[in-house]
């Protein structure tokens, strides 16, 4: 049997597959090239949420150490309203 070594005209497939291949890795490539802009963006977007957590956590203790005062001057109040009272 005599196998042929050139194909017969008009039987061979486009080269869709390396035209897609280039396109593949052109996409790739700047994937790859962006993944450092990701990486900082995502970086930022977790910095930006400590400060916020940081920024929470500064407003509630500020919030408590203002109620603590004006319970003290409510009761330094109270205890000079019974003074004045008393006598």
């Amino acid at each position: 049997m005599i196998t042929p070594t050139q194909e017969p005209v008009g039987s061979a497939t486009p080269d869709v597959t390396i035209i897609g291949a280039n396109d593949s890795r052109q996409n790739r490539t700047r994937e790859m090239q962006l993944i450092p802009e990701a990486l900082a963006r995502a970086h930022m977007h977790d910095r930006l949420r400590e400060a916020e957590v940081d920024r929470q956590a500064v407003r509630l203790v500020t919030a408590r150490r203002m109620q603590r005062r004006a319970e003290r001057a409510s009761l330094r109040a109270r205890r000079a309203l019974a003074m004045a009272v008393m006598h």
